[in-house]
């Protein structure tokens, strides 16, 4: 009995073994070739650093000629950047008040069918997908130039990002104010403001933040295809 179970015991120590060299094996080989991938990409794309330390002169030139800078054109620049703050804004603005809707639909604990979640994430997807210059290029073209269309598209852009993170939080509420509630007889608007708002309001409060000084610099190039702002100057 000593030596059969001695021998059960050899057979399994070596299995293990066995099975350790194999994932070192298939570790190695996964690592390898991602670092191969990496190498093909960035013969690809020339990624030189050689480049980088012989642009160096011409980057100091651009920059030496914005020494000293000439201040006289901050007087037209006024009403370009009141105009992008204005533009950040309302895109945010706008973007908060249609994903307050769109979270609660594309978030599992809310959502009030399955095909309903599925398809507003699938549509939350299609709006961060597009750029906000894209989608300043489709509406110049639309509406016409000027600020408009800047708000429109930093709207869309961002309705699709603070939908898509304020459903995450949706999803990882705290479940006992919830089930109290519930247990209480409370309906479903009063679950939403009482046991899962205040749960994910501070995290809200952030990503409204985070998400107007994104806005800030989208605004500040959507000129550049027709759409108000900084970006006119810059042209």
């Amino acid at each position: 009995m000593t030596s059969q179970f001695d021998a059960a015991v050899d057979l399994g120590l070596a299995r293990e073994a066995a099975w350790r060299h194999r994932r070192i094996g298939v570790r190695l080989l996964v690592t390898t070739g991602f670092l191969a991938i990496l190498w093909l990409s960035a013969a690809r794309i020339h990624l030189s650093l050689t480049n980088v330390i012989l642009g160096v002169p011409n980057m100091a030139d651009f920059f030496g000629r914005m020494v000293p800078p000439d201040l006289s054109y901050l007087t037209s620049l006024l009403a370009p950047t009141i105009e992008t703050i204005q533009i950040a804004v309302w895109g945010t603005v706008i973007a908060v008040i249609a994903s307050a809707p769109l979270a609660l639909l594309a978030a599992r604990n809310t959502a009030p069918h399955p095909s309903i979640y599925f398809v507003t994430r699938l549509f939350l997807n299609l709006l961060r997908s597009i750029n906000e210059l894209i989608y300043a290029l489709l509406l110049v073209s639309a509406v016409g130039l000027g600020p408009f269309p800047g708000v429109l598209a930093i709207a869309l852009h961002a309705t699709g990002m603070l939908a898509k993170f304020v459903a995450e939080e949706i999803e990882h509420v705290n479940r006992g104010p919830v089930e109290a509630l519930q247990a209480a007889g409370a309906g479903r608007m009063q679950i939403i403001l009482f046991g899962i708002m205040p749960q994910i309001l501070p995290a809200v409060v952030g990503y409204i933040l985070y998400r107007f000084d994104v806005s800030i610099r989208s605004a500040t190039v959507l000129g550049l295809v027709g759409a108000g702002g900084l970006g006119f100057a810059l042209i």
